[in-house]
């Protein structure tokens, strides 16, 4: 039964958008531990994690970055953590994994496939930054290939296999569930599995209802019952596709990290709002929403009690 209840994930902070481009994006080790705990409370069942500079704002894949927050969410809520090896696409694999590797998470994500990744349109709405790295950040996404090869993947997942930790797999174009149909056929990947599949990022698939449509039928024929789907949508994006993807008996994923907007020009000033929109939305469709211990059944994780921070 509990393969029927819709898990919700929230992903908090990201390494996408920038500290200028809203005052209510968590950066510091205090405003991601509270508001990953008000989302929590608003029923997201996995918090997806970064970590920032708490004075800048940049991305820090280190693993001292993540345990200020890590123990305080620990203590604050049950809810699974699942952190990035994803960290920003300026950073190489081993640098990536350091925190999942150290910290071992009962869920850690894992890009699928080189892509581009144009985070540069977003300097058309955003004109004015506080700090000297956001500019540049965004503006050499034009020449900027996110580097996820397979032998990438192949470090990434067999350095953590000790662990006993699972991924969130996201995958952001149709390559990117054959490269994980090929790491399932070669045994590094056991079910059941947590496809993310990701719509509206520039380099990726779009976010068009046939595009949805497309990619589940894709993981459908190559995963069959071996997989847990789950959507995010960039931007814009982010409501539509979920609401479809719940439909669908799918899961899905909101946060700051994916939007910061809870409506046309409105900033969403915490997480919870977002989680408790598409609360709305599962609920509304005659849903309900998983626990985190539902969660973990489903997605048959370790437990909180074997991770290390």
């Amino acid at each position: 039964m509990t393969r029927q209840k819709v898990i919700i994930s929230c992903a908090v902070t990201g390494a996408i958008h920038t500290p200028s481009m809203s005052p209510y994006l968590p950066v510091t080790p205090d405003e991601i531990a509270k508001s990953s705990i008000e989302a929590a409370e608003a029923g997201a069942a996995i918090i997806h994690l970064h970590a920032r500079d708490p004075v800048t704002g940049k991305p820090d894949q280190t693993p001292e970055a993540f345990r200020p927050f890590l123990e305080k969410i620990k203590a604050g809520c049950d809810a699974v953590v699942n952190l990035t090896t994803g960290g920003s696409p300026y950073m190489s694999v081993n640098e990536r994994i350091q925190p999942a590797m150290v910290l071992k998470p009962e869920v850690a994500s894992m890009n699928m496939g080189t892509m581009g990744f144009g985070l540069f349109p977003m300097l058309e709405r955003f004109k004015e930054f506080k700090h000297d790295w956001e500019r540049p950040y965004l503006e050499g996404s034009k020449d900027l290939i996110f580097r996820n090869t397979y032998g990438d993947i192949e470090t990434a997942l067999k350095s953590m296999a000790p662990n006993e930790t699972r991924y969130e797999f996201e995958c952001y174009d149709t390559s990117h569930l054959y490269n994980l149909a090929h790491f399932v056929d070669r045994g590094l990947i056991k079910a059941p599995f947590f496809v993310q599949t990701v719509f509206g990022i520039l380099g990726g698939i779009g976010a068009h209802p046939e595009d949805v449509m497309h990619m589940k039928r894709t993981a459908d024929r190559l995963f069959g019952d071996s997989y847990r789907w789950s959507v995010l949508g960039a931007g814009r994006n982010q409501m539509p596709v979920a609401a479809m993807a719940a439909s669908m008996g799918g899961n899905v994923r909101v946060g700051l990290e994916d939007s910061l907007w809870i409506g046309a020009g409105k900033l969403a000033q915490t997480n919870a709002e977002q989680v408790i929109k598409v609360r709305k939305i599962i609920e509304g469709l005659g849903l309900e929403v998983a626990t985190p211990a539902e969660a973990r059944e489903i997605l048959g994780l370790k437990g909180v009690a074997k991770v290390a921070f």
